[in-house]
């Protein structure tokens, strides 16, 4: 599958940020002592384990940013599976260049490609029903449009994006307006036609006030068990979109899927994936 890409235009300003906070005042000092300017060389990103690619993108603009006359050729590209010892990238130029790109290339992919393959593995257990999985707002700051891509490159979707995107009620709101009724009619006198409205529910009562007020589209079941999840998503018979979130863990995935849920929403495809350990070869 091949994947759509973000304009490095949009990107450039996030990684221009990390290399100027890698290469600092006065650049890379090791690599203008020891290598000589004319020294050019052919450069390798290896993985070092089975994985699913995302971050190449990236990799490949921090290169071009430092040095624009680099070459650098994507072999596996985002959302790609790759196995251990397989290249992602080849780059030649200036072995000075390559040297101060290095890091910055690999903290990206190598975090992205982590969330990739969490993600995948996520997915993996959804085989065979029509539940989806998607991610949070639970991003690393600065880092949320690329943490999100890296999802899409592991097979999940996307929630909002920011806080702007879509009317989301959780259980504060509720509280603080008074409860189920009070907070879905004003958001029913506020809302905008282009709005979507998902409200939080976290018992089946608040769910039969929700379906019997109306005025959300979406509604996330929360920290419920499987036979409450199931019991939900029978009482909202396609009425709403579902979504699971809550306690949701990888062993947890299939079962929840398997009760019918449109949706079920991970933090921790984010803020808990590993590195994946990628190398730069000389």
């Amino acid at each position: 599958m091949s994947f759509a890409t973000v304009p490095d235009l949009i990107l450039e300003p996030m990684v221009r940020n990390a290399l100027m906070e890698d290469l600092g005042s006065y650049g890379d000092v090791t690599t203008r002592a020891v290598i000589p300017a004319e020294t050019t060389y052919d450069a390798r990103i290896n993985a070092r384990e089975d994985a699913v690619v995302s971050g190449m993108q990236i990799a490949a603009l921090a290169f071009r940013l430092v040095d624009p006359e680099l070459k650098v050729k994507t072999l596996i590209g985002d959302g790609q599976p790759c196995k251990k010892g397989d290249t992602l990238m080849e780059i030649s130029g200036k072995a000075s260049s390559i040297l101060s790109g290095e890091r910055v290339a690999l903290n990206y992919a190598g975090r992205l490609t982590g969330i990739a393959t969490k993600t995948a593995g996520f997915v993996a257990e959804t085989k065979g029903t029509k539940t989806r999985v998607t991610c949070t707002r639970k991003t690393t700051p600065n880092m949320r449009l690329v943490e999100k891509l890296a999802v899409l490159h592991g097979g999940g979707h996307n929630h909002r994006y920011s806080l702007s995107d879509a009317i989301l009620i959780k259980d504060n709101h509720i509280a603080a307006a008074g409860g189920v009724r009070q907070v879905l009619e004003a958001t029913k006198a506020a809302a905008s036609h282009m709005m979507t409205v998902e409200i939080e529910v976290d018992t089946l009562e608040q769910l039969e006030q929700v379906l019997e007020v109306g005025g959300a589209s979406v509604v996330l079941l929360d920290n419920m068990d499987n036979d409450t999840l199931r019991e939900a998503v029978q009482m909202v018979a396609g009425r709403m979109v579902t979504e699971a979130s809550g306690n949701v863990k990888l062993d947890r995935i299939a079962s929840i899927s398997a009760t019918g849920v449109d949706y079920i929403s991970s933090g921790a495809l984010t803020h808990s994936a590993r590195t994946v350990d990628l190398g730069l070869d000389f």
